[in-house]
């Protein structure tokens, strides 16, 4: 599963390259940098699994505080788990690009059309029903739309924030040279990436669900979140207190009962799924879609073999129960962020491990 996963970034790469697509892709690392002794020794675990699960070295390296600094100044910085063979992407070029290849191949896209109903052999929209042997609900954040699927996934929300043009001078400060992505290992964890317009983008989650399973509209962000989202900014990068915010956007993932993904074909009624990508969609999905060619051809690869094929994680409980839970877990884990901080972040709050087993993750 590990070697199928870091394949997708060359694949994705691949396919870009013969296809013409530009994506703003930068072949670069992942960094994620602790700030505090707790968040130091939660990346020494991380990286000790990595080594049990004989994930080789280049790939995956520890680093103290010197080392971290040198990637990227952020304040306070205590060292980082730096991740290679990673690359940076711009989601949205990334999809229009595809979209625009399948179209020259004769396949039709057809947007702004509602799914009313999925069953065997037929899909019905709000124009019109189409009928189809084998049928892929691929709907991530959004499956709850569909009558019959309303626990299946939920919509988590996640917002990101982009400030206006860095100047050199402040680059200057802040150092990032390598382009490198970057996220922090705090409960309530952030994500950031310089992008190729030198504007830095960061994300994360303040309002992380909505009762009932509603949604935004239209990427429209709450000003609760772009104010905390620019606070994060500003608090890991300092140098950054002179620049304005530009825009900010939202968007949701679908997130299983488990957090763990999965993928799938029912041979009996010919419906196929993928999904429950949890934040880690462009190479998940560009696996799972991979994985769903190989399931619909009838086809027996390395892919098809893999654990989370055709695993069905139970349901989420009903409102106001899965509210409640999801809005706890987050509530403890920006509690434990705050007495860490409190405290010196010498270990790991006890809050944190609370909110880990209300969602049993």
């Amino acid at each position: 599963m590990e070697r199928q996963l870091r394949g997708t970034v060359d694949e994705v790469i691949r396919v870009c390259e013969a296809e013409g697509i530009d994506a703003d892709i930068l072949r670069t690392d992942s960094v994620t940098f602790a700030c505090s002794p707790a968040q130091m020794q939660r990346l020494r675990d991380e990286h000790n699994d990595d080594t049990a699960w004989q994930v080789p070295p280049e790939r995956s390296q520890l680093v103290g505080a010197a080392e971290a600094a040198a990637r990227i100044r952020i304040k306070d910085v205590q060292g980082a788990l730096v991740t290679a063979g990673v690359a940076r992407v711009q989601p949205a070029k990334l999809v229009r690009g595809l979209a625009a290849a399948v179209e020259r191949l004769g396949v039709r896209i057809y947007e702004q059309t509602t799914v009313t109903g999925i069953a065997r052999g037929h899909v019905t929209t709000d124009r019109g029903t189409v009928t189809a042997h084998r049928i892929v609900r691929a709907t991530e954040g959004f499956t709850h739309g569909i009558p019959g699927n309303e626990r299946e996934w939920i919509p988590m929300n996640s917002a990101i924030v982009v400030t206006e043009p860095v100047p050199d001078a402040v680059w200057d400060e802040i150092g990032w040279k390598g382009f490198e992505l970057f996220g922090d290992a705090a409960h309530a964890y952030c994500y950031a990436q310089r992008t190729r317009g030198n504007r830095i983008a960061m994300g994360g989650r303040r309002v992380p669900y909505r009762f009932g399973s509603k949604t935004d509209v239209n990427g429209q962000t709450q000003a609760e979140t772009v104010e905390k989202l620019k606070d994060i900014l500003y608090r890991l990068l300092p140098q950054s207190r002179g620049l304005q915010l530009d825009h900010a956007w939202c968007g949701v993932l679908g997130v299983p009962r488990d957090w763990c993904t999965t993928a799938g074909m029912d041979p009996a009624t010919g419906i196929g799924w993928a999904g429950g990508y949890v934040g880690l969609g462009v190479s998940t999905a560009n696996f799972s879609g991979r994985t769903l060619a190989d399931l619909v051809l009838d086809r027996r690869t390395e892919r098809t073999d893999l654990p989370w094929v055709n695993r069905k994680p139970r349901k989420w409980e009903r409102e106001p129960l899965r509210w409640l839970g999801i809005h706890a877990m987050y509530r403890l884990y920006h509690l434990a962020d705050r007495r860490e901080a409190a405290s010196g972040g010498a270990a790991t709050s006890r809050l944190a491990t609370l909110a880990s087993r209300i969602t049993g993750r």
